[in-house]
């Protein structure tokens, strides 16, 4: 079941990423959706719907705007992505008025918590995505593909010849010796991604290899941080053998910040 699984998701990723503009917003935006929806399952009680539902309201809104934006669709532009999140945020604070909770501002803060941690770093894939103008795929598969190679490479090569806790106490299975391992499988790729594509050149696509690695590895341990903090083992069972959307996309979602700062800069 997890081998399917796997088969299953690399294929629909890459067909969200290949097939254009719109698959490409809808794909993301169902990850992002449903990140959003577990984080909040993990943040907030199990009976707790109304917060649940903010999380996902507040968060998606941005994302969905500017990829209206992007798309050219009559009747959106840029400045409501900004009004459409501060009047989702600013109503949020109003609603604890009436919601009788305990907690009012750390429930607030809870959902603010998963529109930086999750929504943000996916209206930036978006910004990558459409950085020319026009939808244009390399980097984002480039992205891609670095962080399953940095993912599975350290896997692959903990598993075998690792010993040496990287950080034992948050993720006790991760070593030193499959991240070294993953992250010169990462640069190999990042090499391979210059001579295939020539939108950038080889020296940033070395560093995006090394923001991958970095920045993916520290994303993952973050994500293993959250669940510990919670008691639990997968942010969901959606994915048979690999655990949740949040699990299969920490490494992706944590490194987009910084991939996204580094290419505007270059830009």
């Amino acid at each position: 079941m997890r081998t399917i699984t796997a088969i299953g998701f690399v294929l629909t990723m890459l067909g969200g990423v290949f097939l254009g503009a719109y698959p490409f917003v809808i794909l993301f935006g169902l990850i992002a959706t449903i990140s959003l929806w577990e984080f909040a399952c993990i943040v907030f009680p199990k009976d707790d719907l109304f917060h649940k539902i903010s999380c996902v309201v507040v968060g998606i809104l941005p994302y969905f705007f500017l990829a209206l934006y992007h798309l050219n669709c009559p009747g959106t532009c840029q400045p409501a992505i900004l009004f459409s999140s501060m009047i989702a945020i600013f109503t949020l604070f109003t609603s604890e008025l009436y919601a009788k909770s305990a907690e009012p501002f750390r429930n607030v803060g809870m959902v603010l918590l998963g529109v930086v941690y999750i929504s943000l770093p996916f209206m930036l894939l978006n910004l990558i995505a459409f950085e020319t103008g026009t939808y244009d795929h390399r980097i984002v598969l480039g992205l891609m593909l670095m962080v399953w190679t940095n993912d599975t490479a350290a896997y692959l090569l903990g598993k075998r010849f690792g010993s040496t806790p990287l950080m034992e106490k948050i993720s006790p299975k991760k070593t030193w010796e499959g991240t070294i391992g993953g992250g010169v499988f990462t640069l190999i790729v990042g090499y391979s991604l210059s001579q295939l594509f020539n939108n950038i050149n080889l020296v940033d696509w070395m560093i995006l290899a090394i923001i991958v690695i970095v920045f993916g590895s520290y994303g993952d341990l973050i994500e293993s941080m959250l669940k510990r903090s919670y008691g639990i083992k997968d942010s969901s069972n959606l994915l048979p053998g690999h655990g949740g959307f949040l699990d299969r996309f920490d490494a992706f979602i944590y490194m987009l910040p910084f991939a996204a700062t580094y290419l505007l800069w270059i830009k």
